[in-house]
């Protein structure tokens, strides 16, 4: 039997981004706000793309923003949470391909195609803006500078997935793994040094192509030399220069 088509973002109560007058404004973190403010849009420029934003969620923990085959027609930008993407291989092994925060995007990876070839899963409660992506092409050729943003997040998805591909040991993986997330959280104003895991420890060793038990000797490891505090899901950088050097293999520092 064949399983239900997910609803892709599925449309709530939402409320389109509005015209303040003179003064129109982006979240602060969202994906977009570079474009804006790099290019100086002029208020044409930004009511058409502040028209095409519409406001998704909430979605719950476990509920999926879209799944691998549901039809492609829009991308979104996570407002608030985190998205997981995966995918599941012929043996039913899943895959994670990346944990995705505020500010950034999910269905980038569909644009060669007409579906989305992953999965997306809620972390936490995630609400979303989503981007009908035929509009928002047709756009991007008139806003040069929504071109160029468009160009930045593909790259920046690419290189991100390229990271992880070399032959790190664990303790480099792991180190360039949270300094990439503080660096990510610092990006869009959250506090670097201090955050909190969203994802599962087995989410993140599946991610970095390691097994559970070496997440947690490292973590531990990391703990124990005094680079790490460790309260549950909150961690604390507390050796950031060496988990920096550590790091810096990877992220190509």
């Amino acid at each position: 039997m064949e399983r239900a088509m997910t609803q892709v973002f599925p449309r709530t109560d939402k409320s389109i981004v509005a015209d303040d007058g003179d003064a129109l404004h982006f979240c602060s973190t969202c994906a977009f706000s570079r474009a804006c403010l790099d290019e100086g849009m002029d208020k044409s420029a930004l009511m058409d793309l502040h028209v095409l934003v519409e406001h998704v969620g909430p979605f719950h923990a476990g509920e999926h923003v879209f799944r691998e085959g549901d039809p492609f027609d829009a991308i979104a930008a996570v407002r608030a949470g985190t998205v997981k993407t995966y995918v599941i291989d012929r043996d039913g092994r899943e895959h994670v391909l990346g944990f995705h925060l505020p500010g950034e995007v999910i269905g980038l990876n569909a644009i060669d195609g007409d579906h989305y070839p992953c999965n997306a899963v809620a972390l936490d409660t995630v609400m979303l803006c989503r981007f009908s992506f035929p509009k928002i092409a047709v756009l991007a050729t008139r806003v040069p500078g929504l071109q160029r943003q468009l160009f930045r997040l593909l790259s920046r998805d690419i290189g991100r997935a390229a990271l992880l591909a070399g032959d790190w040991s664990a303790d480099q993986r792991l180190a360039a793994f949270l300094i990439g997330l503080s660096r990510r959280l610092a990006a869009r104003g959250f506090s670097p040094n201090r955050f909190q895991l969203t994802m599962a420890r087995t989410d993140i060793a599946n991610y970095l192509r390691l097994a559970p038990e070496t997440v947690s000797r490292v973590l531990k490891r990391f703990q124990a030399d005094g680079l790490l505090k460790v309260d549950r899901r909150e961690l604390e950088l507390a050796g950031r220069p060496a988990l920096e050097a550590l790091a810096a293999p990877v992220l190509r520092d």
